[in-house]
């Protein structure tokens, strides 16, 4: 019999089962064994044992976007998350990557506290954004895709980010989301008017559950963020588009309702049904996703399924440049791939770890300097466990990166080697 084998006491996973763990050195994979079957994981999640690190009996606290208050996140073994990914119509910048790092070091104190992490960040390769790019330069909407999500990629894998469980495209899903926009009309929560479908807000009481704005302030966002509330065909203004018909020269797709293309929010609600099923445990984006798009998704996925969506929203705060939010449509972009020509990708994640998750924050060239000497102290500390408790600490409480990262600073003022603890933040030091 190949490799090694123990067993464990009875899994909380499976009722009063006795459960078996095993190693295969050929296939490199974990296996967990039961009388009625056989599961298998890869390195780097490892089912939950009885060795957990310290401080893993009490929870994490995160705070709950929907409910206004850090709670208690209490996942099963297995903790699916979901998180919108990017329009691949131009190159990741500082914004993405803070947005990214903070998932990827939660997936790290997560499994550091013995879970399984399944997490799906989607590829919004058909919108709006990305066809008026494509006409611009002249190319196909999908070589487009192509050619950023491949810059993304080298941009996140040299920062260290744990690949996606699951990296899905919009374009992928057109029979799920022809089979969610039905669903959705069938129902009576959607109706169509001049080829287009639209989801009907005024039939989901619950509307607005993420954000808690009122409706003058939904208005004026929807206006600002291509919610397009003056469309004469709408019964509501804050109605929203699930299936519209494509312009000249856009691709399209049959459906009953007629050729066309999927609107913005459908994609996730049915990307996320898709690979984790009605409900996931946490999900997440930017702050500027908030509304209209997650108080959308939220409420076409609970009208179509009946059950609850999210279990917990996580949202990331803004990116500023000289006081304004960076971003794509204003132009005023920090690229990841420019930061990585001059500084190491370590310096560049130290840097946006400086920041709490849910602050917004100014970005300039004197944080990678700052960034670079504290990567420095760290490394001629050495290896060792030092600040390991009082990160895992740090991060329980709202992942508290700035603390995080003062621990560390002081156990390695103190002698003591850190190593570990910065590579539970992801930071390699050898």
């Amino acid at each position: 019999m190949e490799g090694w084998w123990r067993f464990s006491r009875p899994s909380p996973a499976f009722g009063a089962t006795a459960v078996l763990f095993a190693f295969r050195p050929r296939s490199c994979h974990w296996v967990r064994l039961r009388l009625a079957g056989m599961r298998t994981w890869p390195i780097g999640s490892k089912p939950m044992s009885d060795d957990r690190p310290s401080g893993a009996d009490s929870p994490m606290m995160l705070w709950d976007t929907a409910k206004g208050a850090k709670i208690a996140f209490e996942p099963g073994a297995v903790v699916k998350i979901y998180t919108c990914g990017i329009t691949p119509y131009d190159s990741a910048h500082v914004g993405h990557g803070a947005t990214f790092l903070a998932y990827d070091v939660l997936q790290r104190r997560l499994r550091d506290r013995g879970h399984m992490t399944r997490c799906v960040r989607n590829v919004t390769d058909v919108d709006d954004d990305i066809l008026r790019r494509s006409r611009e330069l002249g190319v196909h909407y999908l070589d487009l895709a192509a050619e950023e999500m491949a810059r993304f990629d080298a941009d996140m894998a040299a920062l260290e980010l744990l690949p996606a469980w699951r990296e899905p495209r919009a374009t992928s899903a057109i029979p799920d989301i022809l089979g969610f926009v039905g669903a959705a009309v069938d129902k009576g929560f959607a109706y169509t008017a001049g080829g287009a479908v639209y989801f009907s807000v005024g039939r989901f009481d619950r509307f607005g559950q993420v954000s808690h704005l009122d409706r003058e302030q939904m208005l004026v966002l929807a206006a600002e963020r291509g919610g397009n509330p003056d469309d004469p065909l709408k019964r509501d203004p804050l109605d929203f588009v699930l299936w519209q018909p494509s312009l000249p020269g856009e691709p399209t797709w049959e459906s009953r309702w007629g050729p066309g293309r999927p609107g913005w929010h459908v994609e996730c609600s049915a990307l996320a049904l898709r690979e984790l099923g009605t409900t996931v445990d946490l999900h997440g984006g930017g702050t500027d996703l908030v509304f209209p798009h997650h108080d959308c998704e939220l409420a076409q996925s609970e009208a179509v399924t009946g059950e609850l969506f999210v279990r917990h929203w996580m949202h990331v705060g803004m990116v500023r440049l000289d006081g304004e939010k960076m971003s794509k449509s204003l132009g005023n972009l920090v690229f990841i791939h420019d930061l990585l020509k001059e500084w190491e990708p370590a310096a560049v994640r130290l840097a946006i770890l400086a920041h709490h998750y849910r602050t917004s924050w100014d970005f300039g060239m004197d944080l990678l300097g700052t960034a670079a000497r504290r990567l420095s102290v760290w490394r001629r500390a050495g290896d060792g466990p030092g600040a390991l408790g009082e990160v895992r600490q740090a991060l329980d409480d709202d992942l508290d990166t700035v603390s995080a990262l003062a621990a560390i600073d002081q156990a390695a003022a103190a002698g003591l080697g850190v190593s570990e603890a910065a590579m539970l933040l992801g930071v390699r030091l050898g």
